[in-house]
């Protein structure tokens, strides 16, 4: 036995608000959701739903589900840094939906559903950090405020 005080990890504040990461919520499960959705939604089109030609199939899943899949990690952590980048990037899939959405009949309601499930990542995300930031400038205007030694 030492005589060293236990060395204990620092807790989150109790609404579960950090620098790095926001705390958990519906809004962010929404989030959480609409994003896998969007994986989901695209595996399923490039795959089975209206595949593209043999020759485009590997080179069109990696450039459209490399970028969704490089978020899910932190998107899961509730990462702010992610949250930001991932929300900038819903909006290049919002756009491809609503093009896929006036074109042929087969595409229309996929990029239809691409876009809605871009565009509630995308308010969803922005909310949250936007609580976030709210929640982060409450906690450190009371550290300022409170008395010092």
């Amino acid at each position: 036995m030492t005589d060293q005080p236990s060395q204990e990890p620092t807790q989150a504040p109790v609404s579960g608000e950090t620098a790095t990461t926001v705390a958990a919520s519906g809004l962010q499960r929404i989030a959480l959701g609409s994003w896998l959705g969007m994986i989901g939604l695209l595996t399923a089109w490039l795959i089975a739903l209206d595949p593209p030609p043999d020759s485009l199939r590997l080179p069109l899943l990696a450039v459209f589900l490399l970028p969704l899949l490089l978020g899910v990690r932190g998107i899961l952590r509730r990462r702010r840094y992610t949250l930001q980048w991932t929300g900038m990037l819903a909006m290049a899939y919002f756009v491809h939906g609503l093009v896929a959405a006036t074109g042929p009949a087969p595409a229309r309601w996929l990029g239809t559903a691409e876009a809605l499930l871009a565009l509630v990542y995308f308010g969803c995300a922005m909310l949250v950090l936007r609580g976030g930031k709210r929640a982060h400038r409450a906690a450190k205007a009371a550290s300022k405020a409170a008395p010092s030694d």
